[in-house]
């Protein structure tokens, strides 16, 4: 299983005490080289507007963020966890994509979902359809999108998005195109879409749950005739050390029922070393393929080496 890192770009209010955006923009830089140095697998941010819930407070562009994580880093994959499918045309992010993969010189897995955050969307003029409309957003969106990636042209007349012979090139560097990812845990729909089209899924639930959750993904690749192991299998959680479980438990964020389904400090990277290595054995066990880590010490790069130290390089 490899590791990767969440990184902050504002979303959780990470930069209230900061006074210069230059200097906050920096520590993302500083912390993603940090995981770049250290073995993650990737870094992926959060794609929003403003923070949550809604106040004002810095909260950096995802693909902008990117942009630039892409020549302050060498070696470690940069992604969206992920962007919101409504806030750009989708033959513009398909062309985003690829150019972005160019600068990157190919580490670029592209993640897509179908947004959810209402006060957002409401706020910069965006449109909030029920969630099956959404879905079926995404569902012709990521229909476009492969096709840019793949065909010399693309031509689609759906119900919410229209291309004309649409071309777009280059198509990024990695082959046989950018991997795509897509988040959600919705078993009906979400899940049929990356047996569909995904390349990578990523589904944010306690271990116990992801078994069940896998097994429903893989009934729908037997459905469709995909192979259920070509997919990369990836979720989130999050990690507090601490000398004891009870010191680390104490620490959970008030907020983590909005974000993290369940009892987060029964499951989460959270308390002494042993019983985090335990918790990520049963990620592992689970079938995750790679599991993306948001630090309560979010700014702190000293965290994403500890974790290194400890659980990439033992």
């Amino acid at each position: 299983m490899k590791f990767s890192l969440y990184l902050p770009t504002g979303l959780g209010h990470n930069f209230a005490s900061y006074t210069d955006p230059v200097a906050a923009f920096e520590t993302i830089t500083e912390l993603a080289r940090a995981a770049d140095e250290s073995g993650y697998e990737t870094v992926w941010v959060a794609d929003h507007f403003v923070p949550f819930p809604v106040a004002p407070g810095y909260v950096f562009e995802s693909w902008t963020t990117l942009t630039a994580l892409a020549r302050d880093t060498s070696r470690i994959r940069i992604g969206q966890m992920v962007t919101g499918n409504n806030y750009r045309n989708p033959a513009l992010q398909a062309k985003m994509a690829s150019t972005l993969d160019v600068i990157s010189r190919g580490r670029l897995t592209f993640g897509i979902g179908a947004g959810w955050y209402e006060d957002e969307y409401l706020a910069y003029g965006y449109p909030f359809e029920d969630a099956p409309t959404r879905l079926r957003q995404l569902d012709e969106a990521a229909h476009i999108i492969r096709s840019m990636w793949t065909q010399a042209e693309t031509t689609f007349e759906g119900t919410h998005y229209r291309v004309h012979k649409a071309l777009n090139e280059p198509k990024g560097v990695q082959q046989p195109h950018i991997p795509l990812l897509i988040a959600g845990s919705g078993e009906k729909m979400t899940l049929k879409l990356v047996a569909k089209y995904a390349d990578a899924c990523n589904v944010q639930v306690s271990p116990e749950e992801l078994i069940r959750k896998y097994d429903i993904l893989e009934n729908h690749c037997a459905t469709l005739g995909r192979d259920y192991e070509s997919i990369t299998r990836t979720s989130t959680s999050y990690c507090i050390f601490a000398d004891t479980d009870a010191e680390a438990r104490a620490q959970v964020p008030p907020w983590a029922p909005m974000v993290f389904p369940g009892e987060l400090a029964d499951y989460g990277l959270i308390g002494s070393l042993d019983t985090v290595r335990e918790r990520i054995d049963a990620y592992r066990a689970a079938g995750v393929d790679e599991l993306l880590i948001s630090f309560h010490d979010s700014l702190d790069p000293g965290a994403i080496r500890e974790f290194a130290k400890e659980f990439i390089h033992p």
